[in-house]
């Protein structure tokens, strides 16, 4: 309840500054969403865009991928959309 509503960006953006404060930075970041609906390749570039503004880094640094879960489960229901992310910090 304590996020219902927030912005992502502004949320990663103070994750982001406090992991600075702890002495890392980011290296990397893979995303992959899972979603039938709506079709995000067509908006991958500009949240790459978008995710590498909030963390302070080059949007060669940002992998974006969009798949869909061929129709199966709750995702294929389009009940919701799931979405996995592997980061790599650097220590400063």
């Amino acid at each position: 309840p304590k996020y219902k509503g927030a912005d992502s960006l502004e949320l990663l953006k103070n994750v982001n500054e406090l992991a600075r404060q702890k002495g890392f930075a980011l290296g990397n970041c893979d995303c992959t969403i899972v979603a039938e609906n709506p079709k995000l390749n067509p908006h991958v570039p500009e949240m790459q865009k978008n995710i590498a503004r909030a963390l302070e880094c080059q949007e060669s640094q940002v992998s974006i991928k969009a798949t869909t879960s061929e129709k199966i489960g709750f995702v294929g229901r389009e009940e919701g959309m799931k979405a996995y992310a592997v980061v790599l910090m650097q220590q400063l």
